[in-house]
């Protein structure tokens, strides 16, 4: 069992679905509230990985971060040394790549709030941000913990922009899914059948309790605030 393989992805899992749910969520409610007419232009940037190859995305991904692009040649300025192959841009990658499992399912939660309590609050005198905290997450928590949940479960699986951005790299930058695939390359069926049954696993259990807190708690939870 290679643990600093999975011990790398638990990691890069809980920083992509951490960030993801920090730029997702305004991501999410912009969305689901502005009137703009064009809105679905950032839709579809937004909901892009989900149709890219994921050797595509990591492409354009690995050519953004590189040392001749003006992001890579501040990072390598600022750190030393460059984004392409470190755990750093395998993050930035991952946040992209994951970034509609975040959003839509945010997205689809706030969408539901029904807007009389939303202007209700605004009436009371509420600013936007306490009416966000004590009206519109309480009633939308569910779809927020789902994509939280998604995204980390789709990071700990991903294969193609993980290959592309960050290599195979023990330690740095070489996840569950690469060392499956090196086991399976060096016809160790089971080392890779170990791994691969631990990942199932996880992403089932993680999922079903996803999905039954939605139905049995989340539901019900902001009835008794």
């Amino acid at each position: 069992m290679d643990w600093r393989a999975i011990f790398l992805t638990l990691r890069l899992a809980l920083v992509v679905c951490t960030t993801l749910l920090i730029i997702g969520t305004p991501i999410a409610l912009w969305l689901s509230f502005t009137r703009w007419r064009w809105k679905f232009f950032v839709e579809s940037v937004v909901a892009l990985p989900l149709v890219l190859p994921p050797t595509v995305l990591g492409f354009y991904v690995l050519v953004a971060m590189g040392s001749n692009s003006p992001v890579g040649r501040w990072y390598q300025s600022f750190t030393g040394h460059g984004l392409p192959f470190t755990f750093e841009g395998l993050a930035i990658a991952s946040v992209i790549y994951s970034l509609p499992f975040a959003v839509q399912p945010m997205a689809a939660a706030f969408s539901q709030v029904d807007r009389n309590l939303i202007n209700a609050s605004s009436i009371l005198g509420a600013s936007r941000i306490r009416t966000f905290t004590r009206v519109v997450l309480p009633l939308s928590i569910g779809g927020v913990v789902t994509g939280f949940v998604l995204s980390f479960a789709h990071t700990l699986g991903e294969f193609g922009v993980v290959l592309m951005v960050g290599g195979n790299i023990p330690g740095a930058t070489r996840t569950i899914s690469i060392a499956i695939y090196d086991q399976t390359q060096a016809l160790d069926y089971a080392g890779a059948n170990r791994m691969a049954l631990l990942l199932l696993a996880f992403a089932f259990v993680t999922l079903s309790i996803t999905y039954s807190l939605n139905r049995r708690v989340w539901a019900v939870w902001p009835m008794h605030r």
